[in-house]
């Protein structure tokens, strides 16, 4: 990684890969990261080589590691003060994760960011039951179908046009209750 990154490369760069170039220009170890997020040593270094997709939960906790959020992990031009994303782009660019849902991150370009929006889609049978929990907040709208989601100790049951907003250190999770879901989820 000593060479030069050109904007063409840094472009191209996925996710493992601007997670590692942050992490040596930072002079950190892996394991300096690994106990900043929580996560494993093995796990940091699985999605730096990307072996591994990380959950947008694992993503917040990096990128909090590294001082810096999930657009900070995903941009490619800092200077960008408007972002506009047509739906058929975020539709058609979703990323699976390892629970079994997919996404798409809105205005990834966009720098310093207070928000983290992402578009998910979740069908029924596919996603893993779990349950995450992560500093700041949420607010939940669905676009079509229905999921159940529980927060704390108490489940929803939220349909089209249905919103939630919610303290995300309360571990919650989603189900599909439709064949799929779609929905916006912001995080602050």
């Amino acid at each position: 990684m000593d060479e030069l990154l050109t904007e063409e490369k840094i472009n191209s760069l996925n996710i493992g890969d601007r997670i590692k170039i942050l992490r040596m220009g930072q002079k950190r170890t892996l394991q300096e990261i690994a106990d900043a997020s929580e996560l494993s040593r093995s796990m940091i270094s699985k999605i730096e080589n990307n072996k591994a997709i990380p959950s947008v939960a694992a993503l917040v906790k990096i990128a909090k590691a590294l001082g810096t959020n999930i657009s900070g992990l995903l941009e490619q031009n800092e200077f960008l003060n408007a972002i506009i994303t047509p739906r058929k782009k975020a539709e058609e660019n979703l990323t699976s994760t390892d629970k079994g849902y997919f996404i798409y991150p809105y205005a990834s370009d966009y720098h310093e960011k207070k928000m983290q929006p992402f578009l998910f889609v979740a069908r029924k049978g596919e996603v893993k039951a779990h349950e995450v929990s992560h500093e700041g907040e949420e607010f939940i709208y669905i676009i079509r179908g229905q999921m159940k989601m529980q927060v704390g100790e108490v489940e929803y049951v939220l349909k089209t046009g249905d919103s939630l907003y919610f303290n995300s250190l309360q571990k919650h999770g989603i189900m599909p209750v439709s064949e799929e879901v779609m929905y916006l989820d912001i995080f602050v």
